[in-house]
Order: C-alpha cells, then sequence, then structure tokens
C-alpha cells in the first residue's frame, strides 16, 4: 500500500464530496465553486481535480454544514446539488484501513455514504458478487470497493447501487483521497 503523506501539516482540512459534479449535464467549474465557499465564510479552499472535491477551514463563527453547502451549491448552480462532508484525519484513517491489495489490473474505491445505517443497504445489494469482477467490504461509515478496471459503471454492484431511492453516496478513487491529504 501507498504511504498517505500530508501537506497540510498540523491542520485538519474539513472536505467536501460532491455527489454527481461534471457528469450527466451537471458542469461546475472550479474557481467558481471555490468562491461558493468563501461565500460560506471558508478559508483555505482549494478544490481538487474537476470531480467535485473542496478543502477548505471553516469559520470559526459559522459551522459549515451539508445543509448549508446543498442549498449555496444549489442556487450557485441551478441543479439539486449533494455533499458529504468529512475532514482530512477521517480520509486517512478511511485511506490506510484499505481492505484490499491494490494491484495493477484493479480499481481501489471508497463509497461514502451521508447515513451510517446506508453502509448496511449497499451490503444487501452487493450480494454476492463475483470476486473475479469485484470484492466490497465495510469499513467505518464507508464501503471499500475493488472493481477490474474498466468495469467500474458496468459491473454487477454499481447497477444495483446506481439509483438508491433515499440513500446519499459519492464513490472516490482512492488515488484521489490521497490527493486530498
Amino acid at each position: 500500500m501507498t504511504p498517505v503523506r500530508s501537506d497540510a501539516g498540523a491542520r485538519n482540512l474539513r472536505i467536501a464530496l460532491l455527489r454527481g459534479v461534471n457528469v450527466g449535464g451537471v458542469t461546475v467549474k472550479s474557481a467558481a465553486l471555490a468562491d461558493v465557499f468563501r461565500d460560506l465564510g471558508c478559508t483555505d479552499v482549494r478544490t481538487v481535480l474537476a470531480s467535485g472535491n473542496v478543502l477548505f477551514s471553516p469559520d470559526d463563527s459559522t459551522p459549515v454544514t451539508a445543509e448549508a453547502v446543498e442549498k449555496a451549491l444549489s442556487s450557485a448552480f441551478g441543479y439539486s446539488a449533494r455533499v458529504i462532508l468529512t475532514d482530512q484525519a477521517a480520509v486517512r484513517e478511511i485511506v490506510e484501513a484499505y481492505p484490499f491489495d491494490e494491484v495493477d489490473d484493479r480499481q481501489p474505491y471508497v463509497v461514502f455514504v451521508s447515513q451510517p445505517g446506508d453502509i448496511r443497504a449497499l451490503l444487501d445489494l452487493a450480494g454476492d458478487l463475483d470476486t473475479d469482477v469485484e470484492r466490497v467490504q465495510a469499513g467505518d461509515g464507508v464501503l471499500y470497493w475493488e472493481v477490474r478496471k474498466g468495469m467500474s459503471t458496468d459491473s454487477p454492484f454499481s447497477k444495483r447501487t446506481a439509483r438508491m431511492p433515499g440513500v446519499l453516496t459519492t464513490t472516490r478513487n482512492l488515488r484521489t483521497l490521497r490527493k486530498l491529504l
């Protein structure tokens, strides 16, 4: 496993993981996305990649909630925004706990959920997967998913979980999570 590095020093920046950004007709430019967080009073704002990842420090006087971010994003970009908030310390633990060996022919993913109980629903949907194609395993508030390269959107698990009413998920590759650290 690749060691996890952080360039943030002792700071524990917050992380916003946006669902469905720059896919399906929802286009959000990084500079405009960063401005939304600055308008919420955040500092140290940085976007990472073009897939809806924002590092930020909240204003100590006003807590930044998922609901506040979703409302601001929906207003700014005209779509029904969904976001999961976490922080670098939690992501570091998640990355370090990745349960599968990283191999060249597999994609290492982490599925984030807004409600911890949704992990059980995802596991139930996984059923009996063909481990030659993909594997899933519950983690602490996340679901770890490994899938054969080229099958991320066509695997049985991805198809079963693509549209789960009432369950907010967003998936990140392990490499993306390392960039957030």
